[in-house]
C-alpha cells in the first residue's frame, strides 16, 4: 500500500505541474501566424495550443527548441517548448514560409 500511495503522489504532483504550465493560444489561417508576435515568461516552458483556422494544412515549428506540429484544417492540438532562454525565438508554418511567421519572445 506505501508504494501505491507514493505513485498516487507522484502522479499528482506531475498532474499540478503540467497544469502550471503559462499557456498561450496561437490560430493559423491563410498562410498566417497570430499572433505575430507573443510575449512568454523567460526560463520556463510555455504550453502553445494550436488551431488551424484555414483550408489548408500547416506546420507549426522551431527546428531549434526541436518543437514541430503538422495540423489538418480544422484541427487543434498543442507543443510544449524546453525552458525558454530570453531572446527572441523564431517560428513558421513550414508550409507557408514567407508569411507564416512568429515570434516568441521570452523575458
Amino acid at each position: 500500500m506505501h508504494h501505491r500511495s507514493a505513485l498516487l503522489l507522484c502522479l499528482c504532483a506531475l498532474a499540478a505541474q503540467a497544469e502550471e504550465l503559462p499557456t498561450f493560444a496561437i490560430v493559423a489561417k491563410d498562410g498566417r501566424l497570430e499572433p505575430a508576435r507573443l510575449e512568454v515568461p523567460a526560463g520556463r516552458r510555455v504550453k502553445l495550443t494550436l488551431k488551424n483556422a484555414g483550408s489548408s494544412p500547416v506546420e507549426f515549428e522551431n527546428l531549434n527548441l526541436r518543437v514541430e506540429k503538422v495540423l489538418a484544417p480544422g484541427a487543434s492540438s498543442f507543443v510544449v517548448t524546453p525552458p525558454l532562454k530570453p531572446g527572441v525565438h523564431e517560428f513558421i508554418d513550414e508550409f507557408h514560409p514567407e508569411t507564416g511567421k512568429m515570434q516568441l519572445i521570452a523575458q
